[in-house]
């Protein structure tokens, strides 16, 4: 008899246990095909014909995703990683290939540079600080860029934003040398409560805005890139060209429609609660918070301990105690042995008070 794989030992201690504190129960395809399946009670254009090539309950999430943007149009795409390809390459072709970007981007570290080996453009680093870079920064760069992304929040720096008036001096920046602002938004939805102010006003001098569906709103897949009329044409245009035209989307999008209810109003709430459990977790021996207080409702974890150690405690404490406090670890630092897991407060963490936190981190450091 073979052996469990730690990826299934993993799955099946989250899904079993009582209690979780960072991220989701995951679910079986059974369980994520009834829950789709629940939404036909929903407000949702189920009694139309299916979608062809991206019409009818397509556009339904296009319009409602641009109205809650603030742009007059936006597109679908089956994947992120296409939607910013679109998105970069129609700015290349009206201002040029050089796009400044931060070397933690994710057009960088997590889509094996499309933009690049795909669209021909190239990337201008905009700073090697793990944070949002500065508009003196930019003013210094030696090389001249034609389009500015800005990752908001930069996921890899510990889901770190800009304050709302860093973020206009970067607007301002842009807008005084006529250079578009591209928003890798992947994570937006929950950056309004650190700005301080709506979707709407966040990306009004943005050019085109990408958003994704199941990383926050708990969607199967998939993403929209909004902007003007005529960029959302000319990015439909890439997207059949990138193979994005796909015959029939709709479970996909009627989930992100279902995220777009569900999960999209409870955000602000997990945001909150994010600062209170960062706080109760900071006082474990050893521990840091990056960044301290979180700017959304996901933020890093270190500790001094190997990634291999601190995941197996966790998953004897899911499997013992029925606690799961953490997803996976790693060791990305130049110091071994020094372990980082991103944390995501959502809504299985609001169950929790400082008290049982600080309880259940002492149960797994003790495993260690």
């Amino acid at each position: 008899m073979n052996a469990i794989s730690l990826q299934d030992r993993s799955f099946l201690a989250r899904r079993r246990a009582d209690r979780l504190l960072s991220g989701s129960r995951p679910q079986t395809v059974r369980e994520a095909l009834a829950a789709l399946a629940a939404l036909s009670d929903g407000p949702y254009p189920l009694d139309e014909p299916t979608d062809m090539y991206g019409n009818r309950i397509v556009r339904t999430l296009e319009r409602r995703t641009a109205d809650l943007l603030g742009k007059p149009d936006a597109a679908w795409f089956p994947t992120g990683t296409m939607g910013q390809q679109a998105a970069l390459k129609v700015w290349a072709d009206t201002h040029g290939p050089a796009v400044a970007m931060h070397p933690l981007a994710h057009t960088e570290v997590h889509e094996r540079r499309a933009h690049q080996v795909l669209s021909g453009l190239h990337s201008v680093p905009q700073t090697a600080a793990p944070r949002q870079p500065t508009v003196a920064e930019l003013a210094a760069l030696d090389e001249p860029f034609d389009v500015l992304m800005l990752e908001l929040p930069l996921r890899d720096a510990g889901f770190v934003l800009p304050s709302w008036e860093e973020l206009t001096a970067l607007y301002d920046f842009a807008a005084d040398r006529g250079v578009p602002v591209h928003l890798d938004g992947a994570r937006l939805w929950e950056s309004a409560p650190h700005l301080g102010r709506s979707l709407p006003e966040i990306c009004a001098r943005a050019g085109s805005v990408y958003v994704s569906f199941y990383k926050s709103l708990g969607g199967h897949s998939g993403a929209v890139v909004a902007g003007d009329e005529e960029f959302v044409r000319r990015i439909k245009l890439w997207r059949h060209r990138y193979g994005g035209k796909l015959w029939q989307q709709w479970p996909a999008v009627l989930s992100a429609l279902a995220g777009l209810d569900n999960e999209l109003p409870r955000l602000p709430d997990y945001v909150a609660h994010a600062k209170v459990v960062a706080a109760a977790l900071a006082e474990a021996p050893g521990a840091w918070i990056n960044p301290a207080p979180p700017h959304t409702h996901q933020f890093q974890l270190w500790l001094p301990h190997p990634a291999e150690r601190l995941a197996e405690a966790g998953l004897r404490q899911a499997e013992e105690q029925g606690v799961s406090l953490f997803g996976g670890w790693r060791e990305p630092g130049p110091q071994p042995g020094v372990a980082m897991t991103e944390v995501a407060v959502t809504a299985a963490a609001l169950e929790w008070t400082p008290k049982e936190i600080t309880e259940a981190m002492a149960g797994f450091l003790a495993l260690l």
